[in-house]
């Protein structure tokens, strides 16, 4: 079967709802029976990268907040990672523009290593503090798993990848996904969310 993914890096149920999809496909041994397409999505667009702001710093700002408010405000989502062996460090995120981290993850599909590529994008992100919208982070990132480093700048150079990124996201207008993570199992049915790993067991149940 074919779950397709629609999934932004910077959103932190999004890597929590890869753990538990993971985790389900473990418990029905079923990873060599599922493939899994990953779907670019952007949570904001518009967002300006910026390397002098953390995300807590962001939200403050952009809430009219505190930081120790907007700490507070993470804190269940931070929680809800640690449940899942992930550690999320807001303090040390880098606010980034995740387009070109989309256009890397479509470079990384090409070689067949799209689903590393998005593990190693969420650690960068989240637990790393490491600036995913900077050329030479995606490319430290593309050597980790396995690419050529030197390709993965030129095609991020040339623009390549651009309209794969926007196609997935016209695509998700098109399901109506309004919010991600977002799962689709064989074009037939969806799980929004980062539910419980037993909703994602009987999700690929169905169509195993």
């Amino acid at each position: 079967m074919t779950v397709e993914i629609w999934s932004d890096v910077v959103c932190p149920f999004c890597y929590i709802g890869k753990r538990r999809f993971e985790q389900a496909l473990k418990q029905l041994k079923a990873g060599e029976r599922v493939e899994v397409i990953w779907r670019s999505y952007q949570l904001d667009p518009e967002l300006e990268s910026n390397p002098a702001l953390n995300a807590l710093q962001s939200l403050a700002e952009r809430k009219g907040w505190s930081l120790e408010q907007a700490s507070e405000a993470v804190q269940y989502v931070t929680e809800m990672a640690e449940e899942e062996g992930l550690e999320y460090r807001y303090d040390k995120t880098v606010v980034a523009n995740t387009f070109d981290a989309h256009r890397f993850a479509h470079f990384a599909k090409q070689q067949g290593k799209q689903s590393e590529a998005e593990e190693r994008l969420f650690a960068a992100y989240f637990t790393e503090g490491k600036n995913i919208a900077d050329y030479e982070v995606l490319a430290e990132i593309a050597g980790a798993i396995g690419l050529d480093t030197v390709a993965v700048k030129e095609a991020l150079a040339s623009g390549a990848y651009a309209e794969e990124v926007k196609q997935d996201v016209s695509l998700a207008r098109q399901f109506g996904v309004r919010g991600v993570p977002y799962f689709v199992f064989d074009r037939k049915y969806a799980v929004s969310g980062a539910q419980e790993t037993a909703m994602f067991v009987q999700a690929l149940e169905r169509g195993l």
